[in-house]
């Protein structure tokens, strides 16, 4: 079971700029001195009595002592430029871990995971879980974006993809200026059978709705579909 929510503090130990929009920020953990957390979770920052961002942990729970926060600083809010301001030597508080968009270890289904964009992140520390722990099935990734500087982890993907028979990696990106890459067309052609699939989909709204939409009409539950909306 996931971990019970916890107040925590840090301190930033470094910054990344992964693109022009999206920033990692290391994080080691001062109380408590490690966060137990499964991958697929995210932490919770408050802004005011009302006002949370949640930021989905990008690191897997092998480095309990020192956590990966990566974001999209796109919009501009303030929780965009909280993240744009994090500095090494930094105190932070949060709370977590939170969410249950987590694939467990004794699930016998097949995972198909879709991403969108920022969505990436979560299913990015879940597939590095994975490979850092042997997991023996095969698991595919599909991951759309509007270009392809927003595929965050790409080379990293690939790379999997190389050394991992078991793993493929399925990249798509827009055809045209202002659209997304489109993952429930590709999801539409690459999947031919759902017996024994389990679906990971995160990203906006529309796109996890599509997802499981072609999902379901192949013959998928709709249980059997996961999600994490990211807007």
């Amino acid at each position: 079971m996931p971990a019970k929510p916890a107040k925590c503090r840090a301190r930033v130990t470094a910054v990344r700029a992964l693109t022009a929009d999206v920033l990692e920020a290391d994080l080691a953990m001062v109380e408590p001195p490690a966060l137990a957390f499964e991958a697929g979770q995210w932490v919770s920052v408050p802004f005011g009595p009302k006002t949370v961002r949640a930021y989905s942990i990008a690191s897997t729970p092998r480095s309990a002592s020192v956590i990966t926060l990566c974001a999209d600083v796109a919009p501009g809010g303030p929780g965009s430029r909280w993240f744009r301001e994090l500095g090494p030597g930094g105190e932070v508080e949060f709370k977590g871990p939170l969410g249950g968009f987590v694939f467990g270890r004794d699930e016998p289904r097949r995972p198909l995971f879709v991403a969108e964009e920022i969505g990436i992140v979560p299913i990015r520390s879940i597939l590095a879980d994975l490979d850092e722990t042997g997991f023996p099935g095969p698991a595919t990734l599909v991951y759309g974006a509007r270009d392809p500087g927003w595929l965050v982890y790409d080379g990293e993907f690939r790379a999997r993809a190389r050394r991992q028979p078991g793993f493929a990696y399925h990249p798509v990106v827009a055809a045209g200026p202002g659209d997304l890459g489109e993952p429930a067309a590709l999801v539409e052609r690459l999947v031919s059978d759902v017996a024994g699939l389990v679906a990971y989909v995160a990203g906006g709204e529309a796109t996890i709705r599509r997802v499981r939409d072609v999902l379901m009409a192949k013959g998928l539950e709709r249980k059997a579909v996961k999600w994490e909306k990211f807007w």
